[in-house]
């Protein structure tokens, strides 16, 4: 007798050690989801860059190519003036030979050829005529060789501003490339930076799986040494229903309120200090009761909340049941009104053993003592 009485006190404190690893692989495994959390944050934030800066790559190309465009054009444009300054050129020079040449012929031929010219004049307006046509020629041609020398001019300074143009968007262009090449390395260093985030995430996801894998193992071998000690709350009991309103209390017996609905001082650390439902204060392995018949949509381990059910009773109403030590029921079960589905815990973001039971209408925390 003393031997087992040994024995059953050795799986109770067994049993309460897993509880007490159990919490802290909760916190941790809740630490674990926030950096996850922080992660896929700091990884969009930085794909989001990415995008920005894609933007921008394709802004340049797009400025480049213009300024590409540009550049042929003013090429175009200044082998179209080089070859009008060369036939202006041509057209200088072949005014100022036709001069010469006439200038020689007249000069080198002696003044008496031109006495002769105006000596055969018939009469003094014939004289005057043709002395007026030698005349005639010889500024004729002093003004072509000046009107030719201006063209010249006027078509080198065009060809000189031409350049310059050209220079310019040479220069933008170069700069445009220096971007470019600036842009392509921050997108190579901020996909660098994204491989990075993504294998951290990967290795916080895979640390996660292992430690809410070893949380449900532990809870597991709670539930065993719990059985082998016979303590209250191994197996499900009976159905309790209490009260004539639209819920059954879900912890009959138990009812000191730890935490109301509504405004509260801050319990823990990050915790809300929106208190979505209540909290009822009771003994860990203290029976849970479903507050309403309906259909468990969830039932496991739900990070600060711990080992969590939720029940849809239908019509927008759905109840939850946090922090639970054992759960009685799965996931497509259907329940009856104040069926034995859990034992109260503090498993999650816990302060002690308690209940937290919450109502939702249409998805929205309703103060769950109007349904009693």
């Amino acid at each position: 007798m003393i031997r087992r009485k040994r024995m059953i006190s050795f799986l109770l404190i067994l049993a309460l050690s897993l509880g007490t690893v159990m919490q802290a692989d909760a916190t941790e495994i809740d630490d674990t989801k926030k950096k996850a959390e922080e992660l896929k944050k700091k990884k969009q934030d930085a794909e989001n860059e990415k995008a920005s800066l894609a933007e921008q790559l394709e802004s340049v190309v797009a400025e480049m190519e213009d300024t590409k465009g540009k550049i042929e054009e003013k090429e175009n444009e200044i082998s179209t003036k080089e070859e009008e300054l060369i036939q202006a050129k041509i057209d200088e020079n072949d005014q100022y030979e036709s001069m010469k040449k006439r200038i020689r012929y007249m000069y080198e031929s002696g003044n008496s050829q031109f006495i002769e010219i105006l000596c055969e004049s018939k009469n003094i307006s014939d004289f005057l005529n043709k002395a007026e046509y030698i005349s005639t020629i010889s500024s004729y041609d002093r003004e072509m060789l000046v009107e030719f020398q201006e063209i010249v001019q006027q078509v080198e300074e065009q060809e000189t501003s031409l350049r310059e143009e050209y220079d310019d968007l040479q220069t933008m262009q170069d700069d445009l490339i220096e971007k470019q090449e600036n842009v392509k390395e921050l997108i190579a260093s901020k996909e660098e930076e994204i491989g990075q985030i993504e294998s951290d995430l990967g290795d916080t996801q895979d640390k996660l799986a292992e430690l809410e894998a070893a949380a449900a193992e532990a809870l597991r071998k709670q539930q065993e040494q719990q059985q082998a000690a016979g303590g209250s709350g191994g197996t499900a009991g009976g159905s309790v229903i209490t009260g004539n309103g639209t819920f059954t209390h879900p912890c009959p017996g138990y009812s000191y309120i730890s935490s109301n609905f509504g405004y509260r001082e801050q319990p823990l650390p990050g915790a809300s200090t929106n208190h979505k439902g209540i909290d009822y204060a009771a003994a860990t392995g203290t029976p849970i009761y479903a507050a309403a018949g309906g259909t468990v949509v969830s039932a496991g381990y739900s990070g600060n909340a711990g080992n969590m059910i939720v029940i849809n009773h239908g019509n927008g109403l759905t109840t939850y049941y946090m922090h639970c030590h054992q759960i009685f029921v799965s996931a497509g079960q259907t329940v009856s009104k104040g069926q034995n589905i859990a034992t109260v815990g503090t498993t999650g973001n816990s302060t002690g053993p308690h209940l937290h039971f919450q109502v939702n209408l249409n998805g929205m925390p309703v103060n769950p003592a109007n349904y009693f």
